[in-house]
This record gives structure tokens, sequence and C-alpha cells, in this order.
């Protein structure tokens, strides 16, 4: 016998849903699908970049900076959960950062402001998904196949096929299997690769080490930021509102359970690789610390095995994080094109989700193949993306809906907070937009080499 249905404790909310509510962020998930999810948003082969990132800060600062990113998301998600369970028992829940936003600060213009932000984040780390699995491939099929013909463009357009395929994934809750994998993905990759490392920092062929920052004081500066916005976007996610959303109301509680589940996550890999990757190249990390793994003139530095391996690993997580940074995308077409009042898979839905989805894919595969440079893509999508989103708008929505006291350190702690980031989101990008002139005079269009 077919069980009853749920009370629903939101009526009002589900008597005004749209299709992108009701199909693509329905709310069915238990805390530790929203931590998978939150651990693939987060923990990913970004981690590849922090040596890349550590040799514009040196050992210091590059420390120092990485805790403090880690510990102010850490808080700055926590007071965003705060808030979202805050309007939920005030009977507004909220599915969408930009709802949330427009609601609290009560200003039309900030719903279209984090629409615009959020859009920026999911191309930016879409096209980096598909370019670094690319490179993934190509990697592959340069070891197997040295003289081989095929160009990284070809590896995308192959990549871009199979992202097509998985996108047709209806909702964010039916990647909560994908998203487990993904998290057993990045420990695996993570642990190889630091394993790799250390194998080549004590082989006879280890690299010379060299720790030195740039010569010129203004490049150090520039270089410095750069480096905070790429370490930025590693921590961001911009779209924990619609993570939140996945939770089977009420998400109390549920959510803070889930940050904790991927912040040790993170503690594990994000320390490890950066430590063994810059300790065997210092300054000569390339952006993916593969590719310094298997430098082009002399032999692998690490055992094929483990590379190719760990190369696997890296591909199959980058499908995952793909899906999960798409999701806002699909549910803002889901919501325009899809009638919520027929079936998820009735052919008035399907047919509009599978072409829209499969052009969104096309255009991020196109620019990735046009546009191969992944570091850079990294440090601008930080600056311009998650630094407003994941260590500013957090701050402000909390201080907006607690009205802390003046005299409180919370609020002091929010408004420091704010305004240091607000600075270095400024000259982040500034720094990584300047990086990202200089490096366009390197490479040609559809380029067969990632720059660095």
């Amino acid at each position: 016998m077919a069980e009853p249905p749920e009370r629903d404790p939101f009526p009002e909310f589900r008597l005004h849903s749209d299709a992108g509510a009701t199909f693509v962020l329905e709310s069915k998930g238990k805390w530790w699908h929203a931590g998978f999810h939150l651990t693939t948003a987060i923990v990913g082969p970004t981690i590849l970049t922090l040596p890349y990132a550590f040799r514009g800060l040196g050992w210091g600062l590059g420390f120092l900076c990485l805790t403090v990113l880690g510990c102010v998301t850490f808080y700055s998600y926590y007071l965003m959960s705060k808030v979202l369970e805050h309007c939920e028992k005030a009977g507004r829940r909220h599915i969408r950062f930009r709802e949330l936003a427009a609601d609290v600060l009560g200003s039309g213009w900030m719903f279209y402001f984090v629409i615009f932000i959020q859009t920026a984040i999911n191309t930016g780390v879409g096209i980096g998904a598909i370019l670094l699995a690319g490179e993934c491939l190509q990697i592959m099929y340069e070891n197997l196949s040295p003289n081989g013909s095929l160009k990284l463009y070809e590896f995308i357009a192959m990549v871009t096929v199979v992202m097509i395929v998985l996108s047709q994934l209806p909702s964010f809750h039916s990647l909560r299997q994908i998203n487990f994998a993904s998290l057993l993905l990045c420990l695996g990759y993570t642990f190889l690769m630091v394993g790799a490392c250390i194998n080549a920092g004590l082989s006879k062929n280890a690299p010379p080490r060299d720790y030195s920052l740039e010569p010129s004081g203004s490049s150090r500066v520039f270089s410095a930021f750069t480096s905070i916005s790429i370490i930025a976007s590693i921590f961001g996610n911009g779209i924990l509102p619609e993570i939140q959303a996945t939770l089977a109301p009420p998400a109390t509680g549920k959510m803070v359970k889930g940050l904790l589940m991927c912040y040790t996550v993170a503690f594990l890999t994000f320390y490890s690789a950066a430590v063994s990757g810059y300790w065997v190249f210092g300054n000569k990390s390339n952006s993916n610390i593969l590719k310094s793994l298997m430098p082009d003139e002399g032999p692998s530095l690490a055992p094929t095995i483990v590379l190719g391996l760990a190369v696997v690993f890296v591909l199959l997580q980058l499908l995952a994080i793909g899906l999960v940074y798409s999701q806002v995308a699909y549910e803002i077409m889901e919501k325009q094109s899809a009638d919520v009042k027929q079936g998820m898979f009735s052919k008035r839905n399907l047919i509009p989700r599978l072409i829209l989805r499969s052009l969104y894919v096309i255009f991020c595969g196109f620019m990735a193949a046009m546009l191969p440079f992944f570091g850079d893509i990294s440090g601008v999508v930080g600056a311009i993306g998650f630094i407003p989103l994941d260590f500013i708008l957090p701050m402000l929505l909390y201080n907006m809906t607690y009205k802390p006291s003046r005299s409180t350190l919370t609020y002091w702690i929010n408004l420091s907070i704010i305004i240091v980031f607000t600075g270095v989101g400024i000259m982040g990008s500034f720094s990584s937009i300047r990086k990202l002139v200089l490096d366009a005079n390197k490479f040609k269009l559809f380029s067969s080499d990632v720059v660095d």
C-alpha cells in the first residue's frame, strides 16, 4: 500500500512554486546529502592549483591565507545557514540565493546582482571543469601515444558530449550518489598526488627548489592578490542556499553537519596538496601540479600507474563538479521553460530541458576550447564571483537579519570581514584580469596547450 503523502510544512511556498523549484531544487535530501553536494562544490581539482597559488605568496603568507580564508568561509557559510533557518521559521523559506538577498536587503537590484554573479561563477566553473577534464584526457593520450595527432580542443569536445548526456539528470537531489562518489574521488587523487610529490622530492631526479617570489615589488603584489583570488575560488561555492534547498524541511541544524563533513575533507586535502606540491616545485609549480610531475623534458617524476590513476579520478570528479555548478543555470531555464502542472518527464518539459541544457553545455565547451588558461580563469572567478557571494554578502545578510548591537563582537567581526574582503576583491579582480590580459599574448585560439 502506498504511503500517504507527508504534510507540506510550507503550503504557502508551494502554492507559488514554479518548475525550477519543484523539479530542479526538490527538497528531499538528508544532511549527509548536503555534505556530499558541498564537498563536490568546494573540494575539487582546483586543489591541484594550490602549489601554484603558493608560488605567489611563499610559505608563510601561503599558510596564513589558506587558513584565514578557510576559517572565514566556514564562518560565512554558517552565518548564511542561520539566516536561511531564520527566514524559514518566519514562514519565508528561500531556496535561491538571489531571492534571499533581495528579501533581506529589501532591494530589487540585489536580485539581479546575485543572478549576474552566480552566472559568472557557474559559467566560469563550467568552462574550467570542461577545460581541465579535456586536459586530463590529453595527458593520458600523450602518454599512451606520444606522437598522436589529437589536439586539446578535440578532447574538450569529447568531454562536452559526456556532459550533455549527464546534464539531463533532472534535479540537484538526483546527484547525491554521484557527489558521494565525488567525495571519495577527491580523497583518492589528493593522496595519490601527495604520494607522487613526496616520491618526486626524494628521487634523484628531483627538480631544483626555489621558493623566491617575483623580483619586482609591483609584480609581487599583483601575484599575491591573484593567488589570494585563486584560494578564494577554491574555498568558494556561491550556491549554498540552493544546496540547503535540497534538504527536506525543516533544515534547522542540518546544514552545519554538512559543513563539518565538507571542511573535514577540505582540511585533509588542501593542506597536504599545498605543502607537498610547493615543497617539490616551488615557484616552478604548474597551475595543474600533475603536469609538473610529468615534465615535457626528462622522465616522469612519479610512477606512471599512480599518475594515470590520479588523472582518471580527477577526470571523473570534474564531471560531477560541472553538474553541481550547472544547477542554478538549469533551475533558471526550468523556471522559464517548464510547466509545473505537467510531469518532470512529460514530453512538454523533457524536450525544452534537452535543448536548453545541451546548448548551455555546448557554450561552456566552446569557450573552454577557445580560451585555454585554467589558472587565470580560477583567479578571475574567485575575485569577481566568490569573494562577493561567499565573503561579503553572508556577513551583511546576518547583520541585517539578526541586527546585532554595535557593541557586540559579532557586529564588528562581520563588518571587518566585509571591509577587508571588499578591498581584497577589488585588488584581486584587477590583478587577475591584468594577468589574463598578459597571458592573452601567449596563446592562440583553440590552442593545444593550457597557459599557466
